[in-house]
């Protein structure tokens, strides 16, 4: 069954706002009606939605939320929908929410990382629709640096097109802007230089090429859905990949040891059986007893004999690339190669 993609997002279509996680707190509001005013600046109608306060770590009862979001994904409308960010807790909706309507009805883009990939990731697997693992919201305003899309730009491709992205070796390792003082900041401060490495066992630094089905997400969301209903990835790879998929993983927060105990349950579950090769984030997560987040992973996946190419920009260290769930993707790392190719096919 061929993957189904949204039509290219176009300025004047209509795009969707609503938190299924964690709202803005009151001290992050001045970011969110500034990148809320970017998307209209390039050209947007963005329909805000009634849920995207933070009265606790969610942005209302798990029944509202999962309301707001069908309504803006079932909306003929509305051809994107962005969350500002993740969250913590949004697995608490997905029962709620009627994927097969979604199936049935014509797609939406849907974008975002982190707790998002609770239910977008889920998305892509049960109804073979694409969605954007990639920049949320509150990223939107940043202007991206050299080989990397901002995800309007990847919405906004053609079927059957080409989107081509490359590290940029730079990445900020200092943490997060301070949207409180400076809401409006759109460039991104990118301190250190890095390059991806390829850490699966007796290949460790060689140049490596592969290929297959995008499927992403956060370790720390996923972990608890792999295997499931909500996230059967067999049944993906047999019904939209016979060639095989590009994993690829965010690690957030969690400790290398809460990782490694995560990857093995994954692989336990499946959720490597279709792989071609393997993605892993850069992350600034806590490495404790000095058991680092690369040995975490060796750990867990060094045994499936799959290319694993590390410090990857899918994840909590920004910059982030744009990447579509369910595309075909072709990655490079060879010498100063290091590129995702996806086709919307």
């Amino acid at each position: 069954m061929p993957i189904r993609y949204p039509a290219p997002l176009r300025p004047g279509d209509r795009i969707g706002v609503t938190s299924p996680s964690s709202g803005v707190p009151d001290p992050l509001w001045g970011r969110f009606t500034y990148a809320v005013s970017c998307l209209r600046d390039r050209g947007f109608e963005v329909v805000v939605g009634e849920l995207n306060h933070a009265p606790s770590h969610v942005s209302g009862p798990r029944e509202a939320r999962a309301a707001e979001l069908m309504a803006m994904l079932l909306d003929p409308t509305i051809r994107a929908v962005v969350p500002p960010w993740g969250g913590e807790t949004g697995i608490d909706l997905l029962d709620l929410l009627d994927l097969d309507a979604v199936a049935a009805a014509d797609p939406t883009w849907c974008v975002g990382f982190s707790d998002t990939s609770t239910w977008i990731t889920p998305l892509t697997l049960t109804t073979g629709i694409a969605t954007i693992h990639g920049q949320n919201l509150m990223d939107t305003p940043y202007a991206v640096p050299d080989g990397i899309l901002h995800w309007a730009d990847v919405a906004a491709g053609e079927p059957g097109g080409e989107l081509a992205q490359h590290s940029p070796g730079r990445f900020r390792s200092g943490g997060w802007d301070d949207y409180a003082d400076n809401p409006t900041v759109s460039t991104m401060t990118l301190e250190d230089r890095g390059t991806w490495a390829r850490i699966d066992p007796g290949h460790e630094g060689e140049p490596v090429t592969f290929g297959g089905r995008l499927v992403a997400g956060c370790v720390e969301t996923l972990g608890f859905l792999a295997g499931g209903p909500f996230a059967d990835i067999a049944a993906f790879a047999r019904d939209h990949a016979p060639e095989g998929l590009v994993v690829a993983l965010d690690i957030a927060e969690w400790s290398s040891y809460d990782i490694c105990r995560a990857l093995h349950a994954m692989r336990l579950r499946g959720w490597f059986d279709a792989a071609n090769g393997i993605l892993v984030s850069r992350t600034r997560a806590p490495e404790p007893d000095g058991f680092t987040q690369h040995a975490a992973v060796v750990d867990a996946l060094g045994m499936l004999g799959l290319p694993i190419v590390a410090d990857v920009e899918c994840g909590h260290v920004q910059p982030m690339l744009a990447l579509v769930q369910g595309a075909a993707t072709t990655v490079v790392h060879d010498g100063e190669r290091h590129t995702v190719t996806q086709r919307l096919v």
